[in-house]
């Protein structure tokens, strides 16, 4: 069975104002050295990693664990962790000390001065580089139902920015974020790598933001599309489909099936439309490219990887766990529902801090 680890980027905040607070410092500083916990862009974040798992449920208490353990470290420094994709409320970010991010700031200017967001990395392993970029061409158009269910950033300082996951689109001012062609070889995926990073446009390998790509320091593929979720179960859920995801793709792969030959003006279009809606209304579907209701279009999903899922033992948590988020809603319903019926981002940022660690 193949391994999953997620990354978890989390927002440091003021647990009465719901303001980031600016103290990763302190936070990293006091973690013990079991605790996954590293830096970000940005000091008014941190991010947690799991060991990778073979097993859903003990990727969630992992999950859970360093969502304790960062929490446990901001309170000593007089701040709280909310797994939120963005600031619900006016933020004014401020660079964590690091070489890298300063000459980032340098060259990309107010991307890095604004760019304050939290998302969910899910690593797969995969045997070889050949066999991850053949999931990479293959699992391109079934990347923007995950972002969808995961969308966790309505707001945008201060202010309802109409979309389920503004994060999605702070994101995209990346150079290289978002989707991309089917390389059709490891040797060609090394090859646009290098040719980006050779236009100077980008600083190192570290600046490839593909949607999903090969990991520069593990062997896995791994599909940075998801906000970061405000519920651990639905992080679980993301994870289970990922991998699904990544079997079914090196399945099709192995039985010389091509993959889908839409290209990169389609995708960006989905990727527009699973931000812009979340679960509500309607999204590209994945064969069709045509409109369809979410509840379809992440039933397709979950259809298509459901013998991989089967096999693993997630399609029940899968299938239960696509239920309960319809019934619910994401984080950004719940970020709404708070505001509608209190009127406060204060009290957002407050019931995320709850939810983060329930």
């Amino acid at each position: 069975m193949r391994s999953v680890g997620i990354e978890e980027e989390l927002l440091l905040v003021d647990a009465d104002s719901g303001e980031p607070r600016a103290v990763s410092g302190a936070v990293l500083a006091s973690a013990g050295e079991d605790e996954e916990l590293e830096k970000e862009l940005q000091r008014e974040q941190v991010e947690t990693g799991t060991r990778p798992r073979t097993q859903m449920v003990d990727l969630a208490v992992e999950v859970r664990r360093w969502r304790g353990a960062a929490s446990q470290r901001a309170r000593a420094a007089g701040a709280e962790v909310a797994a939120l994709a963005t600031s619900p409320v006016e933020a004014h970010p401020s660079l964590s000390p690091d070489e890298r991010y300063r000459r980032m700031a340098r060259e990309y200017g107010l991307t890095v001065q604004e760019q304050l967001t939290c998302g969910c990395h899910v690593h797969v392993g995969v045997e070889s580089d050949e066999e991850g970029v053949a999931v990479l061409d293959r699992i391109r158009p079934w990347l923007y139902p995950l972002l969808a269910m995961s969308a966790n950033s309505p707001f945008w300082q201060g202010t309802d920015s109409g979309y389920a996951s503004y994060r999605g689109r702070v994101w995209g001012r990346w150079p290289s974020a978002g989707p991309v062609e089917a390389f059709g070889s490891a040797e060609r995926y090394h090859e646009q790598v290098g040719s980006m990073i050779g236009t100077g446009a980008l600083l190192d390998e570290g600046m490839i933001y593909f949607d999903a790509r090969l990991s520069r320091n593990y062997p896995t593929v791994e599909v940075r599309v998801a906000d970061v979720c405000l519920d651990v179960h639905d992080t679980v859920v993301i994870a289970a489909l990922v991998r699904g995801l990544v079997e079914t793709a090196a399945r099709a792969w192995r039985a010389g099936e091509p993959p889908s030959p839409v290209g990169v003006g389609l995708l960006r279009l989905a990727a527009w439309r699973a931000s812009r809606s979340g679960l509500i209304g309607d999204l590209v579907h994945p064969v069709t490219f045509k409109p369809a209701p979410a509840e379809t279009v992440v039933g397709a999903l979950v259809d298509h990887v459901a013998p991989a899922l089967s096999d693993s033992g997630d399609l029940t948590l899968v299938r239960e766990g696509v239920e309960e988020l319809f019934r619910r809603g994401n984080g950004a319903d719940v970020q709404r529902a708070v505001m509608e019926e209190t009127g406060d981002l204060g009290a957002v940022v407050q019931e995320a801090v709850r939810r983060t660690l329930a």
